[in-house]
């Protein structure tokens, strides 16, 4: 039984595939789609790299899901310090009852984010490329900024899976005419004011927005319903859902040159093999084939799957 003769049982596993699949990767690019913006507008004034203050905050704040972003809309683990005088809220974390600073919205956290990087201890990532993330997510663990020894790894982990170097050039932001040259647009719709056109893995792709559907999506973008399905492993009564990686195009066969040095992912909480195909931009087809398999499988938190 091979993956393209799509047999009955390959065809259950597709559909459960589906209906369990409640993505950690939805979750993150919901929140880069959010906080985009904010990063960009703090790097242009502050001289910090947006992917490295979207990294950390999509690290510290677990995506925007963590209780200290709920309760206290802490989107980057500051502690209470230095000439904080504010409210705070009580975690444990390197010591029992630690105090983390208390904001009143997340806008505030983005920016006491970018006032705290100017203290003496991180002037030196200040001589860095702006576009150096390594350097800077390297720097910011030398500095003290987190205690993990793996911090500037899974900083650098997550700009290249999510391209979050992207928005330190401005790029996401003239990539529109190029995704959309065929489309068929129409006069006066406001669907492209309302969808950033990413590129990841050399695809186009966009977010998901409340009240999309496909046929909206295909409407829009001049890319066929047929297709959309297609280039998504998508079954065609997938009803998309908001934060859903929608690609433009025909995904790769692996994942892109920033892996070929690491080329795995280890599965996470909640992550589906679509998730991952869709992470990073891959034919569901040509995952399995880099794992050696005929057909999609099950995964596990804790598998290591082949990228690439």
């Amino acid at each position: 039984m091979t993956f393209r003769r799509h047999s009955l049982s390959f065809l259950f596993f597709f559909a459960t595939l589906f209906c369990l699949a409640q993505s950690t990767n939805q979750a993150y690019w919901s929140y880069i789609d959010k906080y985009k913006d904010w990063a960009v507008e703090q790097m242009n004034e502050y001289h910090i790299p947006a992917s490295i203050t979207l990294a950390q905050g999509l690290l510290e704040s677990n995506a925007g899901r963590s209780r200290l972003t709920r309760e206290a809309n802490n989107h980057f683990g500051i502690k209470v310090g230095g000439s904080w005088t504010g409210p705070y809220i009580v975690q444990s974390d390197d010591a029992p009852n630690d105090r983390f600073r208390k904001y009143k919205s997340a806008r505030e956290s983005y920016v006491d984010h970018s006032k705290f990087l100017q203290g003496k201890r991180y002037q030196g990532l200040y001589r860095l490329g702006k576009t150096d993330y390594r350097a800077w997510a390297r720097g910011l663990k030398a500095a003290g900024y987190a205690t993990s020894p793996t911090y500037a790894d899974a900083l650098i982990r997550l700009i290249e899976m999510y391209n979050l170097n992207q928005f330190d050039t401005g790029k996401y932001r003239s990539q529109k005419s190029a995704a959309i040259k065929q489309a068929s647009a129409v006069p006066g719709n406001d669907f492209f004011n309302r969808h950033v056109v990413y590129k990841g893995n050399k695809n186009y792709f966009i977010i998901v927005e409340v009240g999309d559907d496909m046929a909206t999506i295909s409407r829009n973008t001049g890319v066929s319903l047929r297709k959309l399905y297609n280039y998504n492993d998508l079954p065609r009564d997938y009803a998309p859902t908001a934060g859903d990686v929608i690609y433009l195009q025909k995904k790769r066969k692996c994942a892109s040159r920033e892996f070929r040095k690491n080329p795995i992912h280890i599965v996470e909480v909640n992550q589906s093999l679509f998730d991952i195909a869709q992470l990073y931009g891959i034919r569901l087809e040509s995952l399995c084939k880099l794992n050696g398999w005929d057909e999609p499988q099950a995964v596990q938190v804790g598998d290591i799957l082949r990228i690439r």
